[in-house]
């Protein structure tokens, strides 16, 4: 029995060697063929999953950019700071926040709005800013103006519209009542006032002819003798609407303007590195201007008017009014 079974393992044993031998080995060439399918395969794999990666992120990082301007309403709030720059930093300008449109990427946010000053009874649209965040910092605005008497860019001493008793305005009132004497009747403008001395603001209307609206007033913090701040940097004025603005929009739709204005000046201090990227003036000085305010209550040295140019004309018979200078003019419109 043992013998059988030694003779069928030998046999089988031989077959395998055959078999073996019969095997045919790869040729260079195959070989390397095989390597390149094997190389081709796997990049096709690693793409394919590079690609699914991507695929996923790309969604994951939206929704979470989503998530960081929603998360306590973070975009809301650097919109209010944007528009409330303007309304405190640029005179006679306001901005129509319902018709603000906001575009949200990977890991920013883009908003454009546009920007209006009222002359006579209207208020006309002067432009439009295009702002870029990336998250919460935000580019130098886009800026499409189109203003026949716009102030500076980059301002300086000699480019402001309004100055302080204790500063040299580079022109005088009869310069800027030349340009009101030469505007035909039937016309109504915007005029930029210097006083010769700070004032309460309810006393300023009281010298004013009655058939002008004040639509923006220069409060004096402390800064305007000099025209810049603690380091040289040149400042620009702030101020506020003093009317009742009855958008719902507008901060500034309230009896107390004075108080809103206080209040937009400290939320602003708490974000000033993005008001001061949304502000002409590269420096505001927030903090030392809203300390002297609080000290010295607020007064103000300038003011912005508009009304129909005839009426505009009388400034120039107001003691109290050092310099002029004509802003935007528009055909009448005063009903």
């Amino acid at each position: 029995m043992k013998d059988n079974e030694n003779e069928d393992y030998q046999q089988f044993l031989q077959e395998s060697l055959h078999e073996r031998d019969e095997i045919q080995p790869y040729t260079e060439n195959a070989q390397i063929e095989i390597v390149k399918t094997g190389k081709s395969q796997a990049r096709r794999t690693n793409i394919m999953i590079s690609l699914a990666i991507l695929l996923l992120i790309v969604p994951v990082m939206t929704l979470a950019t989503y998530l960081y301007y929603s998360i306590g309403s973070r975009a809301d709030k650097l919109i209010d700071i944007v528009t409330n720059t303007i309304y405190i930093t640029e005179p006679n300008m306001s901005v129509r926040k319902l018709d603000l449109e906001e575009d949200i990427g990977l890991f920013s946010m883009n908003i454009t709005f546009d920007v209006f000053k009222r002359i006579g009874k209207e208020d006309y649209k002067m432009g439009n800013y295009d702002v870029d965040f990336l998250l919460d910092q935000p580019s130098f605005p886009k800026k499409d103006l189109y203003l026949d008497r716009p102030l500076a860019e980059n301002p300086d001493k000699e480019s402001e519209f309004i100055f302080h008793p204790k500063a040299n305005p580079p022109f005088s009132i009869t310069r800027g009542m030349d340009i009101l004497n030469k505007l035909p009747d039937g016309t109504v403008a915007e005029a930029y006032i210097s006083l010769y001395q700070v004032m309460k603001p309810k006393d300023l209307q009281n010298i004013l002819p009655k058939n002008i609206e004040i639509r923006w007033l220069a409060v004096d913090t402390g800064l305007e003798a000099s025209q810049e701040d603690k380091e040289g940097y040149p400042i620009t004025p702030i101020g506020y609407p003093p009317q009742y603005d009855p958008t719902t929009w507008s901060p500034f739709k309230t009896d107390d303007n004075e108080k809103a204005f206080m209040d937009i000046l400290t939320e602003l201090e708490k974000n000033e590195s993005v008001a001061t990227k949304v502000a002409r003036a590269k420096s505001l000085s927030l903090s030392s201007r809203i300390a002297y305010i609080k000290k010295h209550g607020i007064h103000i040295y300038g003011a912005v008017l508009t009304g129909p140019t005839e009426e505009l004309r009388k400034l120039q018979d107001i003691k109290e009014i050092r310099a002029v200078k004509a802003g935007e003019v528009k055909l009448w419109n005063w009903e």
